[in-house]
């Protein structure tokens, strides 16, 4: 078993790609809006890893919410219709994974704690 961390950025879908980026995965249950497919530069969209529609409809990226949207969110990516997805990120971490979400405060989005995860994931 590896000690190393894992390598998982997190960027906005809308600034522009980057080489050290390697592979770029869109983690938002809504396509960004006003962006092509070429213009997003994503090598993959994940939305079945997404918070429910429930759950970020009651957050709305309110930063007072956050500890507890954080909190649902970990419980959520137990539930088994988000095991599959988080087990193939998890496939994808290595060596390097860029979650992108359209969000603007991406601390306190759903891709951070997302990214959090992942790196505290055992290595195989």
């Amino acid at each position: 078993m590896s000690d190393r961390r894992r390598a998982v950025n997190v960027r906005r879908v809308y600034e522009p790609a980057d080489p050290q980026d390697g592979y770029r995965v869109l983690v938002d249950r809504i396509w960004p809006r006003g962006l092509t497919k070429a213009d997003a530069a994503v090598d993959e969209w994940c939305r079945d890893i997404a918070p429910s529609t429930e759950l970020r409809r009651w957050y709305g990226h309110d930063p007072d919410l956050f500890p507890d949207f954080r909190s649902r969110y970990l419980t959520e990516l137990e539930d088994p219709s988000h095991r599959e997805a988080l087990r193939h990120l998890l496939d994808l971490a290595e060596p390097i994974l860029t979650l992108v979400t359209s969000t603007r405060a991406i601390e306190i989005s759903n891709a951070h704690v997302l990214a959090e995860r992942l790196r505290a994931a055992p290595s195989a």
